[in-house]
């Protein structure tokens, strides 16, 4: 068999043995958010063309929305 654990470890370090906390959970999910934040503007530095268009395509998408 492997050495490895039961529970998966996520990109941050293994999982605690309890249930995660309310506060992990948001924690968790602003360094998430973050990052795809910075990932999207990298992405926006790299190919500008390619997210002017997804961000017209977007605007469009949200005048369309019907509330």
């Amino acid at each position: 068999m492997s050495d490895l654990p039961d529970t998966p470890d996520d990109a941050y370090g293994s999982r605690a043995a309890g249930p995660e906390t309310e506060a992990e959970r948001r924690r968790r999910r602003a360094r998430f958010l973050r990052e795809l934040a910075e990932a999207r503007a990298l992405r926006e530095r790299v190919q500008p063309r390619r997210a002017k268009a997804a961000r017209l395509r977007h605007a469009m998408r949200m005048r369309t929305f019907r509330w």
